[in-house]
């Protein structure tokens, strides 16, 4: 049986292994440019500029954080 394309984002499963991170920002709703958005992958911060050339692998843990204005 093949392996599942899943990805955990913010502890849900999601169909995202093979996508690069930028894919996965837009198809969360968030801007392309990742302005006020942050991604950890095993809990290390993915610098912004290789989102683009980071593929998510199936099985792994995703943080999406988004800033937010207010306190």
């Amino acid at each position: 049986m093949p392996e599942t394309a899943t990805v955990h984002v913010n502890g849900e499963p999601r169909e995202a292994a093979g996508r690069s991170v930028t894919e996965l920002v837009v198809d969360l709703g968030l801007p392309e440019d990742g302005r006020g958005v942050a991604v950890a992958i095993a809990g290390e911060v993915v610098p912004r500029g290789t989102w683009s050339a980071r593929s998510l692998v199936a099985g792994e843990h995703v943080e999406v954080l988004v800033a937010m204005q207010g306190g």
